[in-house]
């Protein structure tokens, strides 16, 4: 499961073969298949086992909110190590032990919310499109990227410089768009995305109190 995990990182869906993984082994192909029947039998292993690295606190550690924080920057950190899971992610079912545990965990956060009945799975069905949407979205602008052959300070700078500029950007009926000067990519990402799950969660919670 290591190998393949390392395997697919570094080369992706398309770079993951059983002969590529047996090489890498210092094995055999056919060796392989003593363990797994298909190619997609051992990708299915290796989702579960990346699932066993998300983080689902209880909800008695810190509360409901703090836990399903936790949770989805756990869920989004996982993503970004593992840049080719979003094309699989939702086209494979989820039944191994660490997605159940997973599944499992995260009904009981959303229970001790007030949530019940479907709308318990409905909560965090929100969540996680809301978290893998995102993070896949920043696995792409990284893709992007890489395949320019710019490191991510050279992409930002060039784009701050552009938005500073004004060629090519819309900067509003006021004229008040800036790329904020100085600023890290990477960092920019991370505030947008717990702005966007702190807002997804105020609206989460509004519906408990209703």
């Amino acid at each position: 499961m290591r190998g393949a995990t390392a395997l697919l990182d570094s080369e992706g869906l398309a770079g993951l073969s059983m002969r590529k993984l047996a090489a890498k082994l210092d094995s055999g192909a056919t060796s392989l298949y003593w363990h797994v029947q298909t190619k997609d039998d051992l990708i299915d292993l290796v989702i579960d086992e990346i699932y066993g690295e998300i983080d689902v606190p209880g909800p008695e550690l810190a509360g409901w909110r703090a836990g399903v924080t936790l949770f989805a920057h756990s869920l989004r950190a996982t993503v970004l190590r593992h840049a080719w899971l979003p094309e699989v992610l939702y086209s494979r079912p989820r039944l191994g032990p660490n997605a159940m545990s997973v599944g499992t965990r995260a009904i009981v956060l959303f229970g001790a919310a007030g949530f019940t009945g479907r709308n318990v799975d409905y909560a965090m069905g929100a969540v996680m499109s809301f978290v893998i949407g995102s993070a896949s979205s920043e696995v792409s602008v990284r893709t992007t990227v890489r395949e320019t052959g710019k490191s991510m300070e050279d992409w930002a700078r060039e784009i701050s410089e552009l938005s500073q500029s004004g060629d090519g950007l819309d900067a509003g009926p006021e004229g008040q768009f800036q790329w904020p000067s100085g600023t890290d990519l990477d960092t920019m990402q991370t505030e947008a995305f717990a702005f966007g799950l702190d807002s997804l969660l105020d609206g989460l919670q509004a519906r408990v109190k209703v």
